[in-house]
This record gives structure tokens, sequence and C-alpha cells, in this order.
């Protein structure tokens, strides 16, 4: 069953000559609890889908389906909260709160959402990031892993749909990579969410279920849609 499809997907920045198509007609889909890596070299259009796909840009054309919904026909607000219920981000770049403790930092998206926190499952999954221990300590007071689980925590809490991931492992170095990996791998195996995933890594790639290439805002491999 598809979880999320794009079609005939494009973004355009700017007019005229200096207009910069970052996507041409992108046809995507993703399958629930499918792991999918996508590749390509810099400015190929990979991070511009991810915001596309996640709803977190506006596209100049096309459209995104995210559980038969057509996210883009949705209001600001509504989108919005779309956003919070069904979807997680993962960025290389951590973007914690610093003023707030790994646990208050997981507890955010419901918090913002004003939903109750399954205090059952938050242990969980403070137990199943290594965090336990942690959940107490500000983010200046713990390792780039450390932090980047604490990231991984948030974007889970609230049991979405769908996990973006930009580059999780970017900063981090090989063995807090592959425990990165393997935490992510987790999440979709044990609570049936589809993990899309950036990565210049093919070592990280050879992971997925399945390898989206990108090349010049086009999907070049892999782009499956029936």
């Amino acid at each position: 069953m598809s979880v999320i499809e794009a079609h005939e997907l494009c973004k355009v920045y700017g007019k005229g000559e200096t207009a910069v198509h970052a996507l041409r007609n992108v046809n995507f889909q993703a399958e629930q609890g499918e792991f999918v890596a996508v590749t390509g070299p810099s400015g190929s259009g990979k991070s511009t889908l991810l915001h596309l796909l996640g709803g977190v840009d506006l596209p100049t054309s096309g459209t995104v389906w995210i559980e038969g919904q057509d996210i883009y026909r949705k209001k600001e607000k509504e989108l919005a909260a779309f956003r919070r219920r069904r979807i997680g981000f993962v960025f290389q770049f951590y973007n914690l709160i610093p003023v707030l403790t790994a646990e208050e930092n997981i507890r955010v998206p419901l918090m913002l959402d004003g939903q109750p926190v399954d205090e059952t499952f938050l242990n969980e999954l403070l137990h199943a990031l290594g965090l336990s221990e942690r959940r107490n300590h500000l983010p200046s007071q713990l390792s780039g892993g450390q932090q980047q689980r604490v990231a991984i925590g948030r974007a889970i809490i609230h049991k979405p749909s769908i996990v973006f991931a930009d580059e999780p492992t970017g900063n981090l170095d090989t063995q807090n990579s592959r425990e990165i990996l393997a935490l992510l791998k987790s999440s979709v195996r044990k609570y049936g969410q589809t993990l899309i995933l950036i990565t210049h890594d093919p070592s990280v790639a050879a992971q997925a279920d399945r390898v989206v290439m990108m090349q010049d805002g086009r999907i070049t491999g892999g782009g499956k849609l029936k």
C-alpha cells in the first residue's frame, strides 16, 4: 500500500533567465514500512524533494499525496497540523532547543500540538535510544551521537506514518553512524513507518529497501510510480 506519492512534481526558484529548476517533473512513490534512500550529487534536488514530500515547501506544480490526502490542497494551518501529527523529520544538524533537556526536546512535537504524552512509550523510546540515563541532560552535555538520538526521538514520539531524514549521519563518526542508522531501521520495523533518507554514503544507501537516484532535478532510477 502506497503511503506517499508525488506526481509530476516541479520546483522552480526565480524567473526568466535566472530561474533555477530544482525539480523537474518528478514522480515518486513509497510503500508503508519501506526504507527508501535518495542519493545523488550535490545540487541534484534531493533536499528539495524531501522538503516538498514533507510539506515544508510549496511546489511550483505537481501534487503530493500522503495516506490518500492531497497535502497541498490543505490550508496552511491544516497542513501544519498534518505535518505535526503524521510526519517526522531528522536533519544533519540536530536543531535541538539548547535550554531544554533531552526528554523535553523529545516531547516538543506533542507539546506544540497540545497532545498528551504516552509516558510508557516515551520511556520505551528513551531506553531504545540509549538515553534513559541522559534524559535530564541539556544538548550541550551530550555527544553528537546522543544529540542525534534525541532528534530521532523527537521525530518519532508522535508515531508518524513517515520519517524524513536528511543526511542524519553526515556529522557523525562511523560507529555513531551505524548506530543511528540501526535505530532508524528499527523504528521502521517496529512501528510500521516509512523512512525516506537522503545520503551521500553508499554504505548507508546499501541498507535501504530501495535506492532512488537523482541528477539535475530528475529521478534517474528507482522512483517507482504505478
